[in-house]
């Protein structure tokens, strides 16, 4: 299991869902410094139990599946349109610079 992308995804699933950190960690019963690590993928010991209730709480499931395992065709869905949004942000930030800058021949 990727901790940190999986934390990733617990923070970004917390932000969306608009609680803090100490919000999410008194709702579990867990500590605000368990769902930092936990965040930041450091977390050295979380039972599963606590962790598919993390996942649960925010919308979220944990999927057990073989390891090396080709992606599924969601997931490569996904994946493309994580790494497609990203382009266009950089694009935009790129053009942004370029209509500032004043045009020569």
């Amino acid at each position: 299991m990727n901790f940190s992308d999986a934390g990733k995804l617990i923070r970004e699933s917390r932000r969306k869902a608009g609680l803090t950190q100490a919000e999410l960690a008194t709702r579990l019963g867990m500590s605000r410094a368990t769902i930092s690590r936990l965040e930041s993928g450091t977390i050295q010991e979380l039972g599963i139990r606590k962790y598919a209730q993390v996942a649960d709480r925010l919308g979220l499931e944990v999927i057990l599946r073989r390891k090396n395992t080709r992606m599924t065709l969601h997931e490569a869905y996904d994946r493309n349109r994580e790494e497609r949004t990203i382009a266009f942000k950089e694009t935009d930030a790129t053009l942004a610079q370029l209509k500032d800058q004043p045009f020569h021949d």
